[in-house]
């Protein structure tokens, strides 16, 4: 899934990719437009799929840990293949710029990780929420979800029909544009995940590393905290001023890195 507007940052990233497996969209409607979009067109093909959103602005420290914690995610789909399986991140602090999800009950897991129930989401909660749900057992949410695709179109039609409807008459026509220009934004946590907690199992991701790159700051961040250093960081003349006024930390020990 891609937006028209990002077309110049995407288009040699895909140049390999079959133009029949991406979904260019109009203009941006939030997460839950574009899944709907998504999950329609795969079903269409292959009505049986499993599937899997994984969001572009992700970093992974251990590759192979997170692939291990995907494909325990995929050995729960298949044994419950009305749920919608999430994956959690350990916190690593009480983080208010994420969304939280709050565990429920202990379930049994064939591939031996921890596998749970979700009782709530916490969408960006005040610090002293964030610090409670850590001490409880509280994860990050990274948003991977994975589960059947009629899975994901059941709760997607119980929670936001009118959209489905919209995007499923502008597929079948083949005009996207004129359903996205009177398509309300749908953030698929808040207004899909969150309305129905029922149908949802988590799987904490303990270590992966994972990490959100959705703002300077951030990306700044897990540079730092994994010693990563691109060739257009060491370019930069001023990395100790560019560090201290992104991240309000300083100072920054070049030697260090």
């Amino acid at each position: 899934m891609v937006t028209r507007d990002h077309e110049r940052f995407y288009t040699n990233e895909l140049a390999d990719v079959d133009g029949s497996r991406i979904v260019a969209q109009p203009s941006n409607r939030g997460t839950g437009v574009a899944i709907i979009a998504a999950l329609l067109k795969l079903l269409k093909l292959a009505p049986g799929a499993m599937v899997g959103f994984f969001p572009s602005d992700h970093y992974f420290a251990d590759d192979a840990a997170f692939r291990a914690t995907v494909r325990s995610a995929i050995a729960v789909s298949r044994k419950h293949p009305d749920s919608i399986v999430l994956i959690g991140a350990k916190p690593q602090w009480p983080e208010v710029e994420y969304g939280w999800i709050e565990p429920g009950a202990s379930m049994t897991s064939r591939s031996g990780k921890p596998l749970f129930n979700v009782n709530r989401f916490w969408e960006k909660p005040p610090l002293a929420t964030a610090r409670e749900l850590m001490k409880t057992g509280g994860l990050w949410n990274t948003f991977v979800t994975i589960g059947y695709g009629s899975a994901f179109l059941k709760l997607l039609t119980r929670t936001v029909p009118s959209a489905v409807s919209q995007i499923s008459k502008a597929l079948t026509q083949g005009d996207l544009d004129a359903a996205y220009r009177d398509m309300e934004a749908i953030d698929f946590s808040k207004h899909v995940l969150s309305q129905n907690q029922r149908q949802l199992l988590v799987i904490p991701d303990e270590v992966s590393g994972w990490a959100d790159l959705g703002n300077p700051v951030r990306v700044i961040e897990t540079l730092i905290r994994n010693r990563i250093v691109p060739s257009w960081l060491r370019k930069m003349r001023d990395v100790p001023r560019l560090f201290e006024e992104i991240t309000g930390v300083g100072p920054f020990d070049r030697a260090a890195y």
